[in-house]
């Protein structure tokens, strides 16, 4: 209760701030495509003669507080024609837009959101956003578009190499990116062990990742947010559009189910390539399929409701003794209101479940594991006035964990039927953010997160002497799991910890001139799941698990400085940021840690703590024939596990080693240098040339430093963790679009993309293992790469 009324306190210190004169009125309304009814996002609305404006939020809306007087509004986004509208203010008026479509649309390119001079002005940094048009251009490994390849090509951004599943921000690992579609959380974005990403692009309507200066109203993960919304639907006309690539195509159906009131989106994607195995006597099978689902009603100019859903899986058999299926399903109801012309809100009921299943029918059994959560989340937007405006809302999640299930798959099954213990927990937040212009050169965003997390009762507690689930043997010199002393059930309807935390952000920008700004950023996020994994990409395997009375919460405290300006009226851009993270709590895993079926996990995590820090650099082209960036970051991401403090070994104390004598060691995720261009050339009307070159620093590993003799073998052994690195990575990919002539005649749109992925062949390593070789008996190494060149062709059509 104490923290609540700190909160509150915070409000009501904040509040004062609110004063509005009584000789101003208020523009509000929504901005959305003259072809579909689709609102648009981070749309900007200008006033030239105060020099003031606004953007749209993730719905479309937008609302400015302005003196009486005659105003132009002027209203602007990429890739739609500028609406210019004079406006005479003399009360309080509602003024929707509707945009149309330049011509030239297919042939932008955009790295972030239209770059104007209100964005050099604002205090948000650290984020880039990625449209569908430049997403669908990148040259990717099959030819099939992927968001997730894409954003790796952004500063401060990788991945741990061909073939794997997720993304890593700023030297954090893949499980501290919160992943958000249509603000439902997706546990695992990849499809066939990382080749694709679970995102249909015909099906996104706005992407953004938040790497640093995050807004309070995101929480739960200490790197970064990706957060991902889905396209409305065409409320006008019914449109179809889709893709027929090599491996996997794609459909997507939108249109009216009412006109201008309702309409509904439904896209699929699937893969094929498992179908032509047996015509090769292979019976192996790996395929995914995916569905978007998209339903929204306007009920009046104060009341939209929403429902959207997404359902994936990913199936790998071996002849069907061995299969494994895996996938996320989610679904969102939404409720916008708009209370007044200043207040905005929106109520969300969201389902998130993550699910993986195992069959070995060799050894007769099923295993399944898995988690799920209900969210239900409040979020209301006060516009002040011109230059201030309140974000607050409240945020409740309740989780379930499964860490498996093991059961018979057949009668004559030896396996006997047992269940994990399941876990419960939940988490509460409450939040408040404030956007304020203090002068016409300097603005702040700043504002508070109120986070508690309940990790409720659960069936076979196990519980240790000394609360300590793993001891240090001193005459080994090595961490071992302790034996429980009592196991114990508790009630869900109790608790086993409670944790609180605060997470003030803050940011600030300095306008230098009207092309040149300074920002500055303080962020504290506090992140209470933790993804079990001991291999640098997460594995479909993997299992998350809730901190505890064992596992505490990772605590991060990142620092931004950035420098940002606008060349030759926009044509070129600079972005350059340095930045500092520290990460307390986070964990670690004991020498032969095992992570399968353990029911008592705690019994090989140390907490230890982490630190990023580095520089990032983005140069771009953003208009023109040719357009295009190259970014560069320079960074060093280090783990450290101490020994603790006061450990008891058999009634005495002794010093601990901690991991790696205690010492600072490289994170899976470290990469010295990191950088990649990308370009984009219209030869013609017919023609569209791409292409990307990435590099990095080789992925930090570990090597044999010597081998012993045993039984005739040759074994042998590791000193400290990743001390080597895999050799540097590096890669050349092209394409180009053709489009036809007579597309500009007909309603079917088509164009064919030819791709060439990893143009001169390089043999990057995926990972490097030792062997023994069979004539000489000595140890020799073994580089497994996965793709050499990899030329493709898809069909995409629209009409």
């Amino acid at each position: 209760m104490t923290a609540i009324k700190h909160f509150i306190v915070f409000c009501c210190f904040t509040l004062p701030f609110i004063s509005v004169s009584q000789n101003k009125h208020t523009i509000n309304g929504t901005i959305s495509d003259n072809n579909s009814n689709e609102t648009l996002i981070g749309v900007t609305i200008a006033i030239p003669e105060l020099k003031t404006g606004a953007t749209t939020n993730e719905y479309g809306f937008y609302s400015l507080t302005l003196p009486e007087g005659t105003y132009s509004i002027v209203i602007s986004y990429l890739g739609y024609k500028e609406v210019k509208k004079s406006v005479d203010l003399k009360n309080d008026i509602k003024i929707d837009f509707q945009l149309e479509e330049e011509a030239e649309q297919l042939s932008e390119i955009i790295v972030t959101e239209n770059v104007e001079k209100t964005n050099i002005r604002t205090p948000q940094m650290s984020v880039n956003s990625l449209s569908t048009s430049t997403i669908k251009k990148i040259p990717v490994v099959l030819g099939e578009a992927d968001v997730l390849k894409a954003i790796v090509l952004l500063p401060g951004v990788s991945n741990a190499g061909e073939g794997s599943s997720g993304f890593n921000v700023r030297g954090g690992s893949a499980d501290q990116n919160l992943i958000l579609l249509d603000e439902a959380t997706i546990f695992n974005s990849s499809h066939l062990f990382g080749f694709f990403s679970v995102f249909n692009p015909d099906a996104i309507k706005d992407i953004k990742l938040f790497k640093g200066g995050i807004p309070s109203r995101y929480g739960g993960r200490v790197s970064s947010v990706l957060e991902i919304f889905q396209k409305e639907g065409n409320s006008k006309k019914f449109e179809a559009n889709g893709g027929i690539g090599l491996v996997a195509s794609r459909l997507l159906l939108e249109g009216p189910i009412v006109k201008d009131k309702a309409a509904f989106l439904i896209g699929g994607r699937s893969s094929y390539a498992h179908l032509f195995l047996p015509l090769f006597d292979i019976e192996n099978k790996a395929y995914f399929y995916d569905l978007n689902t998209k339903l929204n009603f306007k009920l009046n100019d104060k009341n939209s409701f929403f429902l959207s859903g997404y359902f994936g899986r990913d199936v790998f058999s071996l002849k069907d003794s061995f299969v494994n299926t895996y996938g996320n399903s989610v679904g969102n109801l939404r409720w916008n209101h708009l209370f007044s012309d200043k207040l905005f809100s929106n109520l969300s009921l969201i389902y998130s479940d993550y699910y993986y299943g195992l069959k070995l029918d060799f050894v007769g059994f099923n295993w399944n594991s898995g988690i799920q959560n209900f969210n239900l989340k409040y979020d209301l937007k006060h516009y002040l006035n011109s230059n201030l405006q309140i974000n607050y809302g409240i945020n409740n999640i309740y989780y379930q964990f499964n860490p498996g299930k093991i059961s018979p798959s057949r009668d004559d099954s030896g396996i006997i039927e047992d269940q994990l213990a399941k876990k419960y927990a939940n988490e509460f937040a409450a939040y408040i953010d404030i956007e304020h212009d203090i002068t016409k050169n300097l603005s702040l965003e700043y504002g508070l997160r109120f986070s508690t997390f309940n990790r409720l009762g659960q069936d076979d507690l196990f519980e240790y002497l000394n609360d300590s689930p793993v001891i240090f043997n001193p005459l080994l010199q090595i961490y071992q799991e302790a034996l429980p002393i009592g196991i114990k059930d508790v009630s869900r309807r109790k608790s086993l910890t409670t944790y609180t935390n605060f997470e003030p952000r803050f940011a600030a920008s300095y306008a230098i001139n009207d092309n040149t700004s300074l920002k500055a950023s303080y962020t504290r996020l506090t992140q209470y799941l933790h993804l079990l994994s001991n291999t640098s990409s997460p594995t479909p395997l993997d299992v998350w698990t809730p901190s505890g009375p064992y596992i505490k919460p990772q605590k991060l405290d990142q620092y931004a400085f950035g420098y940002f300006k606008s060349i030759n009226d926009d044509v070129f851009s600079l972005e350059s940021e340095v930045f500092y993270k520290n990460v307390k709590n986070r964990i670690d895993y004991i020498d032969g840690a095992n992570l399968i079926a353990n029911n008592a996990i705690e019994r090989i995590i140390l907490n230890g703590k982490a630190r990023a820090y580095g520089l990032e650099f983005l140069f771009r082209k953003n208009q023109g024939k040719f357009q295009g960036w190259f970014s560069y970051t320079l960074s060093k991401s280090e783990q450290r596990t101490e020994g603790r403090d006061l450990p008891i070994y058999e009634g005495t104390a002794v010093v601990e080693t901690g991991i790696n004598n205690g010492e600072w060691y490289n994170t899976p995720y470290d990469k010295t240098h990191d950088f990649s261009i990308f370009g984009s050339y219209e030869l013609n009307q017919k023609w569209n040339i791409n292409a990307n070159f990435a590099f990095q620093t080789g992925q930090p590993t570990n090597y044999p430093i010597g081998q012993f003799e045993f039984q005739g073998l040759n074994v042998p052994y590791y000193g400290l963790r990743n001390t080597e690195r895999l050799p540097n990575y590096h890669r050349l990919d092209i394409s180009a679009t053709l489009t036809p002539k007579k597309n500009s005649s007909r309603r079917l749109k088509s164009e064919w993309v030819f791709s060439i992925y990893n143009v001169y062949n390089q043999k990057n390593a995926a990972s490097i293992t030792f062997r023994q070789n069979n004539e000489t008996n000595m140890n020799e190494a073994n580089r497994i790469s996965i793709f050499g060149i990899v030329p493709s062709v898809t069909y995409n059509f629209k009409f």
